[in-house]
């Protein structure tokens, strides 16, 4: 792994994006660094004691309700009998101590929820950490009364991946959380009504990477394919489509034009549109 800072992207001279463990080429997907390593002391010296380091434990975290501070008693195999039930005994009781209301009760299944989609969804986990303090921030305005809370855990996921411009689409949170499309739907239009999401329109173009990786198109189609999605942007076709299916036809225009060989149902696939959908923005985007 290169220590490099680079300033663009060494393949394509892309957008770099900056997140907590890695840089990633925002036009062409390119992992450019990964996993910084803090070769610093796992200990905390005290200012009363250098000379008797204490180790501080785990680093704060916001996807947990009580922030990670708390103790977890583990499981030990070579207790039997008594000692064994007793253990139980003093884990059972320190799980109901550790919650102790229902709003908590329902942030740490929340926050549950989040994590389990997020780990489906393979994002990273400052994304986690925005998603859990979003839900936070919609149990605190009440939003959650006589709603789901598995909807607004997938709705905060959803809006997160919006916000930070990673592409996601609501079947794709769908097809892995527990909750429905509907309550997906409800929950996000509450926390954009009342909690003012900085969201807009989605770009085609944050797409192409996605879908050049698993069709394992050359780099010089997904460039042009960019190219065509800016241009359907600045003439208002891509006003109203869904975006992943504009993005599709955008990929199967480039590759129409230099006589690649990829097809509207491999893109359909990949895109999760219909062949349909590809075909009508393709038509809009030759004339």
């Amino acid at each position: 792994m290169s220590t490099r800072t680079h300033q663009a992207c060494p393949e394509c001279e892309g957008r770099l994006r900056r997140t907590d463990t890695e840089t990633v080429c925002s036009d062409c997907g390119l992992v450019v660094e990964e996993t910084a390593i803090d070769r610093g002391p796992e200990w905390r010296s005290f200012a009363d004691d250098d000379a008797d380091p204490e180790r501080c434990g785990a680093p704060l975290t916001r996807s947990r309700h009580d922030r990670g501070l708390s103790t977890e008693i583990g499981h030990s195999t070579r207790l039997k009998g008594r000692k064994r039930r007793r253990l139980a005994r003093m884990r059972r009781h320190h799980r109901r101590a550790r919650i102790g209301s229902k709003r908590d009760r329902n942030q740490v299944y929340g926050f549950t929820e989040i994590r389990r989609i997020t780990g489906r969804l393979e994002l990273p986990e400052s994304l986690q950490e925005r998603a859990c303090v979003l839900f936070e921030s919609a149990q605190e305005a009440d939003l959650l009364q006589g709603r789901s809370i598995e909807g607004f855990a997938a709705a905060a996921v959803y809006a997160v991946c919006r916000t930070a411009s990673v592409a996601r689409t609501v079947d794709e949170v769908v097809a892995v959380a527990t909750a429905t499309e509907s309550e997906l739907t409800v929950a996000y239009d509450a926390m954009n009504r009342d909690l003012g999401l900085p969201t807009g329109p989605i770009d085609p173009a944050e797409y192409l990477a996605r879908f050049a990786s698993s069709l394992e198109v050359p780099t010089r189609l997904e460039r042009r394919a960019r190219a065509l999605a800016a241009e359907a942007i600045d003439t208002g076709i891509a006003a109203g489509r869904d975006p992943s299916g504009v993005a599709a036809a955008c990929l199967y225009t480039a590759a129409r034009e230099a006589g690649y060989d990829l097809t509207q149902a491999e893109l359909s696939d990949v895109a999760d549109v219909s062949a349909v959908t590809i075909r009508t923005s393709y038509q809009k985007l030759r004339s």
